[in-house]
């Protein structure tokens, strides 16, 4: 029987990997992957490993020394994985698409909860204070809804936010059919609301940055449930004390490695900019959450288990990253 070291294990991973990945002895470690921790890999067979991992140079050659011959990422994203380290020691695959409509209905419950003030009011009428004074919104009918990638989670915001009867501009460097493509400036000029769907690469790195955010229109909506690092955090608080963000919807948080996924509630987080962000009225901040449904949770396993059986199997892996794979 095979051995996989299962890395910064929540309770919910575990629903469906003990179900589906019986034929497989997992061990489940709570704590994150990195340099240190991958000590704990000697004598497995694969690696399973998640978003906010950090598999640098150094993880990936104790991991090579330990045995280990698979990394299976149970997530879409591998910009935490370093590629060039991996190449000849470790093969990488990962689940490309688990739910894209999880995480197109949380952009837009952020949205929703930002322009109607869904936030405010619950604390309000908890405290038995029903004043409306202050929660005005806007209509999303016929606003302008800037869409930066235009893969399926993107695809499956756009359509939600046509249901809704807005205008869909879109920016991607790999056009799909049925969308307004626009350049960037353009979309940025144009757009009420502005929806972030990318990968993050050295190219999109910092993408919204305050020569971006100079280009909007005042009152624009930014939401963010890709990657942290496309937006510069510095210039988004900047955006929202001048005036040009009405508001701000985030999944997401460049420096969230440190801090998501884990209970912090009893210290003092040592990052002001997080700080700043969380104080903010119109900012809604969500501990990288949208991917979170049943029906997520139970296609992740899924196809990690299948990535696993093709690996040992010997079978070709339709979900591997490679620096030579093409389309990677």
């Amino acid at each position: 029987m095979k051995k996989i070291a299962f890395f910064d294990t929540k309770p919910y991973d575990r629903t469906w990997f003990d179900i589906l990945a019986k034929h497989y002895e997992i061990a489940y470690f709570e704590e994150k992957l990195n340099r240190h921790t991958a000590t704990l890999t000697d004598g497995f067979d694969a690696v399973c490993a998640f978003v906010n991992d950090r598999v640098d140079a150094a993880a990936i050659d104790r991991m090579h020394r330990c045995g280990v011959q698979l990394l299976a990422l149970r997530c879409a994203g591998f910009s935490n994985v370093d590629m060039q380290a991996a190449a000849g020691k470790l093969r990488v695959v990962r689940v490309p698409a688990y739910s894209p409509h999880a995480v197109a209905e949380h952009t837009m419950g952020l949205l929703l909860t930002l322009n109607r003030r869904l936030h405010r009011a619950y604390i309000r009428t908890r405290d038995f204070n029903f004043s409306i004074v202050g929660l005005t919104g806007i209509d999303l009918y016929k606003k302008t809804v800037g869409i930066i990638g235009t893969g399926r989670i993107g695809r499956a915001f756009a359509e939600i936010c046509r249901g809704f009867g807005m205008r869909v501009l879109a920016y991607d460097k790999y056009p799909a059919p049925d969308f307004e493509y626009v350049s960037l400036d353009t979309l940025l000029r144009e757009s009420d609301v502005i929806s972030l769907h990318c990968p993050l690469s050295e190219e999109s790195y910092h993408m919204l940055d305050r020569k971006a955010f100079d280009k909007m229109k005042k009152g624009v909506f930014l939401l963010n449930t890709s990657r942290g690092a496309l937006i510069d955090s510095e210039a988004l608080l900047d955006a929202l004390n001048n005036g040009t963000l009405r508001g701000a919807g985030l999944d997401v948080y460049e420096e969230e490695a440190k801090f998501f996924f884990e209970d912090h509630s009893d210290t003092a987080v040592q990052d002001d900019t997080l700080a700043l962000l969380i104080s903010r009225p119109n900012v809604i901040l969500t501990a990288h959450q949208a991917f979170l449904t049943e029906e997520a949770l139970y296609n992740i396993a899924e196809v990690t288990v299948q990535n696993l059986d093709d690996f040992f199997a010997g079978k070709p892996l339709k979900n591997e990253v490679c620096i030579r794979c093409a389309g990677n």
